[in-house]
């Protein structure tokens, strides 16, 4: 006798599916088997009037059962629409069990028509009325099969392969402004290696331009750590750096950078965050503000050492940064204006 087997419907292809990680979970037995959706997606069938919709999907079940390859015993669908092509298996393999999963409440769909909405209803009932295994992700949904006189299964929902960093250890980053020619990519790379604990959030405009033959600007595109926001509002990017414990700024140590005085570093110190910086001599004008570090170790043992301060900003640190007003540091301007008679 062939194989037994169970077969999983996809109404997805799986690393789209949203229950892809308890599909992934069942697919590890011997005797189950998963399909990708049909070419006749069963949302476009679900719309077909009956009988054209019941002849597209026996022709699907056949094409199925031809390349099974074992003996039917149960099928799994996971939304109502799959319900013509499963009573379509079930017809052609009348010892299979039908098993129903329902994560949501599809009838009520946003985007599902008054229509569709009643075709969707009634191809709930009907599966769930035929089904051997109703499984579902919440107790309201269980209470509903209750309410209707049928038994459900509650599961839950499981989300194996979403990362989960420890949070304990997380050290957050935040880069604002020009990621380009002027950004250390090797020292990014080196430090972002180093730092699984690392995230690092890219708020400003990104230069594929100026960057594009660099192997570090590459992988730095690629690394999970480094999160690429983008170009930000002001308002928004305020609202970036209060979400992290220290603020960097990941120049290359060269003449047109050395004598800067980048501005990111006041914007962080008014939010209560130092920078790290590696050694430029402009950056110390502000030395209030910054720790330097003199190479990619170095500025690990530093981002460390601001772990957790996104939750104790530096009161010290902001009432320093919110002073250099503009009316204040045009002082001597203002003086120079006085002298001329012109304020």
């Amino acid at each position: 006798m062939p194989d037994p087997r169970a077969l999983l419907l996809l109404p997805r292809p799986l690393d789209g599916f949203i229950l892809a990680d308890q599909a992934r979970d069942l697919l590890r037995a011997d005797g189950v088997v998963a399909a990708d959706p049909p070419r006749v997606p069963y949302g476009a069938v679900a719309r077909l009037p009956a009988p054209l919709r019941d002849r597209v999907a026996r022709r699907t079940a056949r094409r199925l059962l031809r390349a099974l390859q074992g003996d039917l015993r149960a099928v799994a669908i996971f939304h109502p629409v799959q319900w013509p092509l499963a009573r379509a298996l079930l017809a052609q393999r009348p010892g299979a069990e039908l098993w129903y999963g329902r994560w949501d409440r599809y009838e009520m769909a946003y985007d599902a028509s008054p229509s569709m909405r009643v075709r969707l209803a009634a191809l709930h009932e009907q599966a769930a009325e035929r089904s051997a295994l109703t499984f579902v992700v919440s107790g309201k949904l269980a209470e509903l099969e209750r309410e209707a006189g049928r038994e459900a299964q509650l599961v839950g929902l499981a989300a194996d392969s979403f990362p989960a960093p420890d949070p304990g250890r997380a050290v957050i980053a935040v880069s604002l402004g020009h990621l380009g020619w002027r950004t250390d990519w090797a020292l990014l790379r080196a430090v972002a290696d180093a730092m699984p604990e690392l995230v690092l959030l890219l708020v400003g405009s990104w230069h594929e331009d100026e960057c594009k033959q660099d192997p570090d600007f590459a992988w730095c595109r690629a690394a999970p750590n480094l999160v690429w926001l983008g170009r930000r509002s002001d308002q928004e990017a305020a609202r970036l750096i209060l979400c992290a414990d220290v603020g960097i700024l990941p120049f290359r140590v060269e003449p047109f950078n050395d004598a800067a005085l980048p501005y990111r570093i006041l914007k962080y110190a008014r939010l209560g965050r130092r920078t790290i910086s590696p050694e430029l001599a402009g950056v110390q004008t502000w030395e209030r503000a910054v720790t330097t570090a003199p190479d990619a170790q170095a500025f690990v043992a530093a981002l460390r050492a601001q772990a957790g301060a996104r939750s104790r900003p530096d009161a010290g640190l902001r009432a320093w940064a919110l002073e250099q007003t503009a009316e204040r540091v045009n002082a001597p301007l203002w003086e120079r204006l006085r002298a001329l008679g012109l304020a």
